[in-house]
């Protein structure tokens, strides 16, 4: 693969990724409010929300070599996705995503870890049916080709 579709290839996968965490994030941070009695959001915060999962997510990809699509669940991916949820927590804490509660932060750090293994495993269930599929259609073809000679 040249190395411009190699870049455009993670690029993509930055893009998609730094959506889905977002939407975890968002999601937690929107339960924290309503469950504060508040049914309003405050932009500035949602915009740190997202400048942060962009930036993790260029961390893990280029730094973490994409932990969280590894072929293997194992300790160097468990320890990334404490590291991870670690700085989301921090950042949680630092920019008052949750009005300065360290209870609150610690919960998100726990939410973010159920997040990262949630897709590893979901990503792992992906690539095993797109190999399935794959495996399939080639078996398809194979059986087509040999009906031709025939």
């Amino acid at each position: 693969m040249s190395k411009w579709k190699k870049f455009i290839s993670l690029e993509i996968a930055i893009e998609i990724k730094a959506c889905l965490y977002f939407g975890m994030i968002l999601f937690f941070y929107f339960v924290f409010r309503v469950w504060r009695g508040s049914f309003t959001a405050d932009i500035i915060q949602m915009t740190e929300m997202v400048l942060t999962a962009y930036v993790m997510n260029y961390l893990q990809v280029y730094v973490m070599h994409n932990f969280d699509e590894a072929e293997q669940f194992g300790v160097s991916v468990i320890i990334q996705c404490i590291v991870c949820s670690s700085l989301y927590a921090m950042a949680s804490f630092f920019f008052g995503w949750y009005e300065g509660i360290k209870a609150v932060s610690a919960g998100f750090f726990l939410y973010m870890l159920l997040s990262y293994l949630c897709t590893f495993f979901i990503f792992k269930i992906r690539r095993d049916l797109d190999t399935s599929r794959l495996n399939q259609e080639l078996e398809d073809f194979k059986n087509r080709k040999k009906e031709v000679k025939d």
